[in-house]
Formats: C-alpha cells, sequence, structure tokens
C-alpha cells in the first residue's frame, strides 16, 4: 500500500513540476502577475484572411514561395536541372519584386583547403547569378559572396552533411 501511496504521490509531484503560472489562475492575495497577449490582428486580402502572411519582397516569402538554396554536387559548380528550375523561380519572385536586391552566396563542404573551398564557393555563386542575369535579372540587383567552408548549414563528417553544405543560397537584402 505505502508504494502505491509513494507511486502515486511521485506522479503528482511530476505532473505539478510540469504546469506553468499560465495553467494556474491566479487566486487572489497571490503574487503572481497575470500577463496577456494579444496577436495583431489579421491581414484581409481581398476578401481572405492571410494570417502572418510574409511581407511581399521579403526573404520570409522568398522561403515559403520559392526556397532559398540550391545544391551542387561535390567538386562541381555547374546548375543540376533541379537548380536550374529553382533559380528560375527566383529569377520570377524577383521580376514580380523590382525593388529586392540578392546576395547570392556560395558554400561548400569541409574537404579541401579554405582557398580552394573559397573559389570553389565563388565559382558556385557566379554560376547562379549568371543564370538569372541570362534569366532577364538585372546584374546590379545582384551581389556574390563565398563562404567556402566557412558557414555549414549541417555539422558532420558524412555524405549527408556534405550534400547540404554544397550550396547557394539567396539572401534578401
Amino acid at each position: 500500500m505505502s508504494m502505491k501511496f509513494l507511486a502515486v504521490a511521485a506522479l503528482g509531484l511530476a505532473l505539478a513540476a510540469c504546469s506553468t503560472a499560465e495553467d494556474k489562475p491566479a487566486t487572489s492575495g497571490s503574487a503572481q502577475a497575470v500577463t496577456t497577449t494579444t496577436a495583431p490582428p489579421p491581414k484581409v486580402v481581398n476578401n481572405t484572411v492571410a494570417v502572418n502572411a510574409p511581407r511581399p519582397g521579403s526573404q520570409e516569402e522568398l522561403n515559403a514561395t520559392v526556397g532559398d538554396r540550391v545544391q551542387f554536387g561535390f567538386d562541381r559548380y555547374d546548375l543540376s536541372p533541379a537548380a536550374r528550375a529553382t533559380v528560375g523561380s527566383w529569377a520570377d519572385w524577383m521580376k514580380r519584386h523590382q525593388n529586392v536586391a540578392l546576395n547570392i552566396e556560395g558554400h561548400a563542404d569541409e574537404r579541401g583547403t579554405r582557398e580552394y573551398n573559397l573559389a570553389l564557393g565563388a565559382r558556385r555563386a557566379n554560376a547562379v547569378k549568371d543564370y538569372m542575369t541570362a534569366l532577364g535579372v538585372a546584374s546590379g540587383r545582384l551581389q556574390t559572396v563565398s563562404f567556402g567552408k566557412e558557414r555549414p548549414a549541417v555539422l558532420g563528417s558524412n555524405e549527408g552533411a556534405w550534400a547540404q553544405n554544397r550550396r547557394g543560397v539567396a539572401v534578401v537584402r
């Protein structure tokens, strides 16, 4: 009987520890302050409610509608058919948002020297920029930068991590 009581008591204490101040009603004379927050009203566009819609031309909109990165093969800087489709979508997106400019980041995986990976990242960023300008985006709206292996998206020394780190990223500026 005492073991059952201890088990029930331990369970009760564990549940009590999981509760928060928001779960417990404030009692009179309580020192707890009750705070409430209200969300901003949703946007209404064409009689449709857009909840937390990203601002047009923002990084959030680019990420939500098109995505912000393309992947490259090992020791490659040419655009695959999938990368071309994504970069084409970036170009279309930029044509809809004439006031937007992008930084195109080139990244590499951790293999190779720092200097080699910086040069490879630059070739990747320039391949993206060249394709976007061929699709009609003004080159003045695009800037390139290489981070080489200095800013991995994923930590790890395996093919899965390396594949994710070989990328070009579009960043709204």
